[in-house]
């Protein structure tokens, strides 16, 4: 694996024991990137550590909440209001207009317990709203789209 920066490599390496502990034999790790995807319910997050800053490491999870859904104003209104409750982490769109959830930790200072409510939270919610989500405004959960592939 090649890492773009030495503060990277050195997050991830911290890291990497952790997600083991945290999420056993549910982790799965990717020979080429600094990546690691768990699965929780219908829920499927990704854990990435990117560069950031010229010293430092972001430590990224993102769930893909919903996809094919067509972004209404309604929809969009609830997902604001949404964020504004939510303690870690957010709502978003991507490019595509899917729904994705994430929460982002400065590598440095991440420590485990926080690494864990990080991960927990963003895949937690996701599993949480999927259905909600999508039984409202329609789409597809992001396990069955991938699991139809």
């Amino acid at each position: 694996m090649e890492f773009q920066t030495t503060a990277q490599e050195a997050c991830y390496k911290r890291i990497e024991p952790w997600m083991h502990h945290l999420f056993g034999g549910s982790v799965v790790l990717f020979d080429d990137e600094p990546l690691f995807v768990i699965n929780f319910g219908s829920a499927v997050a990704s854990t990435r550590v990117i560069p950031w800053e010229e010293n430092d490491a972001l430590i990224t999870t993102r769930s893909y909440v919903v996809t094919d859904i067509n972004v209404t104003q309604e929809l969009s209104y609830y997902l604001l209001r949404e964020n504004n409750g939510i303690r870690f982490g957010r709502f978003a769109l991507d490019s595509e207009n899917d729904i994705v959830f994430e929460h982002s930790l400065v590598g440095s200072t991440c420590d485990q317990i926080e690494l864990k409510y990080s991960v927990t939270t963003v895949v937690k919610l996701a599993d949480n709203y999927d259905d909600e989500i999508v039984a409202r405004w329609g789409g597809k959960r992001a396990l069955d789209r991938w699991s139809s592939w």
